[in-house]
């Protein structure tokens, strides 16, 4: 007499669910790292290229005044060609890495229909978007 099957067929197709879902997930990490650093490394080397000659004076401390604090002024200098706009648009990719992680981990709940998952996701990503869109520090 044979006991109960320790993986029954869905949960092997579960399991293969998962696997793939963990797979697109760090292939999405790890490309918008590389993409970000990437848009980094060029807004570094073209901000040498304009800016590398002047001399750095450490003397007094000022804050350059910068129009790059929306995403939108960023778009709009990086089409105009700023190193300073690009090497911004790097660091946005990655912080919207995370958040893309957390979009596509959403759908796949979705597809799952795993009512708690989707319910803590879609928390966890209105939070985010809310930080990100509205939350001034």
């Amino acid at each position: 007499m044979t006991g109960p099957r320790q993986n029954p067929s869905h949960m092997v197709a579960r399991d293969a669910r998962d696997a793939r879902v963990e797979q697109m997930v760090g292939r999405l990490l790890r490309l918008g790292v590389l993409l970000a650093a990437l848009v980094v490394a060029i807004g570094g080397a073209l901000l040498l290229v304009q800016y590398g000659h002047n001399p750095a004076s450490f003397h007094d401390f000022t804050v350059a005044g910068s129009g790059l604090r929306s995403v939108g002024a960023i778009l709009t200098g990086v089409s105009h060609g700023d190193s300073r706009a690009i090497a911004q648009l790097g660091l946005v990719l990655l912080i919207l890495t995370p958040v893309a992680r957390v979009a596509l981990t959403l759908g796949a709940f979705i597809l799952q229909r795993d009512r708690l998952y989707i319910l803590t996701t879609s928390i966890v990503l209105a939070l985010l978007l809310y930080g990100l869109i509205w939350g001034r520090a």
